[in-house]
């Protein structure tokens, strides 16, 4: 029993916040389907209840009086007993695994869809293999409960109840001295259900540990950063770490308070030779037990004690699919921070000119001690090319954060057409507003899906002139494959430039009529870029903000701002800036 002292410490108080309740509540939305079962449940129960009361009548009347008519009946009885609890298992056990599987989907896909309507702050900061551990591994340790577990026990408990009936009917005397330690075999259940509770919830952990350094260092990123940083050993011998503290886990959930479990089973165990020789003895003293009753009583615990046995172990699984549930529930209890509007402002998307205002806004990250964006107002006029430079840590990607509503400001508004970007739905901004940033993410699939991911039903004339605008065209027609060539993991069959400019087509794909490219052309050769800039010249009444380090890039804006400190230091154009002789002329000369 010393494996609950090396868990004393443990904080237990994440796990208060899953309440049994919570967990009921998921088979909420299968009421009916659950009452099919339970009902299954109850005629395989009081089926098996029967047979031994027909045992009884066998030995006592049947048998003793030749009785052979009466001998067939019960005979029969006890073989329709017996086909009418095989049926109700077999339709039982098939419906509850059709709720089991639908509650998993649903969980899954309610976590999933929860996910997606978390702000950037929680993935910039949440590893991927966390997230991907709670909606794969611990969803997927659920499949017991929901599939087999909660419909055993309510079988279980069916059978354990009607069994208890049937023996205090048989010989209530019998019954309650057969009963009389299981509330000492209850408590020390409880103590191993607890026990293995503790070391699943951080079993759980060190498996997520697992899956975050997999899903790193095997990514075609994190191979690279091991390779040319010489650290592949190393990595293998943080795995070797995390892997063995799992190991090590796994094996105490499977033996932690073996001694209780094993002082459950030989009082079960003992249970037969404890009613034979109680009984035996009353018979002895004629204190009314016939030895039909002692039969039947002995056959009812026989049947009473794998139920027990499985509700034992049930009430372990149940305490260790509540640590899982724990961890699946953390992050559906994390509230969002970007909140849709409840009715979003009713607006075609054909009629926004395109006009960024920001007011008075300011935004610090909860990590910081500072502002990021101190006390901004800019006003990017529809149809215009605003670039936005400084230097580092600036707070110019900042700014283009919040642009696109990726983050909500601390302080003041930031408007499209004069209406607070609050008030869109995120579909109408995903049509208004597209993004480009320095470090593109591509799907592991061919060009064209890639690019019709931002527009599925694009043609192929407009997939023609998006490439055709992100200099692609020749590129696409030189590969053997053309737009069925794959781009591999995150896109690095292709150089970062030709990543950048993959990344750019399929936001123009969707033609919004603000683009923010955030060092959007950063990894492009001057050529490239010049071509590039050229064509988005051409913008056909689109916004344009362009977030830069090169202010090659941004010679020709109509508007150049630059920032200092999360704060706006000075605006106008390239020339203008120059001639003003401040902090743009100093990057100007820098670059």
């Amino acid at each position: 029993m010393d494996d609950l002292d090396d868990f004393a410490d443990y904080d237990a108080a994440a796990l208060q916040h899953t309440p049994w309740r919570r967990v009921l509540a998921l088979f909420g939305p299968h009421l009916k389907a659950l009452l099919i079962v339970l009902g299954l449940i109850v005629v395989a129960g009081i089926a098996g209840a029967t047979a031994p009361f027909m045992m009884r009548s066998i030995i006592d009347q049947a048998l003793p009086s030749k009785d052979a008519t009466l001998l067939v009946w019960l005979c029969g009885g006890l073989v329709g007993v017996a086909v009418l609890a095989a049926v109700a298992g077999v339709l039982q056990a098939y419906v509850s695994s059709h709720i089991g599987q639908q509650i998993m989907h649903e969980l899954r896909v309610r976590l999933y869809e929860h996910l997606q309507s978390l702000s950037l702050a929680f993935f910039s900061t949440a590893r991927t293999g966390e997230v991907q551990s709670r909606l794969s591994s611990d969803v997927a340790g659920l499949q017991s409960l929901f599939t087999n577990t909660a419909t055993d026990v309510a079988r279980n408990v069916s059978v354990v109840l009607t069994t208890i009936v049937a023996m205090i009917l048989l010989d209530w005397r019998l019954a309650l001295a057969s009963l009389a330690f299981m509330p000492v075999l209850l408590w020390l259940n409880n103590r191993v259900a607890g026990l293995r509770e503790r070391i699943t919830f951080q079993q759980q952990e060190r498996i997520a540990d697992m899956s975050a350094t997999v899903t790193e260092s095997l990514s075609a990123g994190g191979f690279i950063l091991a390779r040319t940083m010489g650290r592949a050993r190393h990595l293998v011998r943080l795995f070797r770490k995390t892997s063995s503290e799992v190991a090590r886990l796994e094996l105490r959930s499977h033996t932690a308070g073996q001694w209780e479990v094993a002082i459950i089973m030989f009082a079960l165990d003992i249970l037969p030779a404890l009613t034979f020789l109680i009984g035996g003895l009353m018979l002895a003293q004629g204190f009314g037990v016939s030895i039909g009753t002692l039969v039947a009583l002995i056959a009812l615990q026989e049947q009473l004690l794998w139920p027990m046995l499985e509700l034992f172990e049930a009430r372990v699984e149940l305490r260790k699919a509540r640590a899982l549930l724990t961890r699946v529930f953390s992050y559906l209890d994390t509230k969002p921070t970007l909140l849709e509007p409840q009715d979003p402002v009713a607006i075609d998307v054909a009629d926004i000119r395109g006009e960024i205002a920001f007011k008075d806004v300011s935004f610090s990250y909860p990590a910081s001690a500072r502002w990021t964006v101190d006390n901004v107002s800019l006003l990017i006029k529809a149809g215009t090319h605003t670039a936005i430079v400084g230097s580092t840590g600036s707070g110019k990607s900042t700014l283009g954060y919040l642009m696109a509503r990726l983050y909500d400001p601390d302080i003041g508004r930031v408007t499209l057409d004069g209406i607070d970007l609050k008030e869109f739905s995120f579909e109408t901004l995903s049509h208004v507003l597209g993004v480009v940033t320095q470090d593109p993410f591509l799907l592991n699939a061919s060009i064209e899906d890639n690019l019709r991911f931002a527009k599925p039903d694009a043609s192929s004339t407009e997939i023609a002139q998006a490439l055709d605008m992100a200099q692609l065209t020749d590129k696409i027609a030189s590969l053997p494959m053309g737009l069925a060539t794959e781009v591999g993991e995150r896109g690095y069959q292709f150089s970062g430039g030709e990543r950048q400019r993959l990344s750019l087509a399929r936001t123009i794909l969707r033609n919004p009529r603000v683009l923010l490219l955030d060092e959007a052309t950063s990894a492009l050769d001057p050529q490239t870029e010049k071509a590039l800039s050229a064509a988005l010249a051409a913008r056909h009444n689109r916004t344009i903000v362009s977030i830069a380090h090169r202010l090659s890039t941004v010679r020709h804006a109509d508007q150049i701002v630059v920032m200092e400190a999360g704060r706006i230091v000075e605006t106008g154009t390239h020339d203008q800036l120059i001639a003003a002789n401040g902090r743009y002329r100093q990057l100007a000369t820098i670059g």
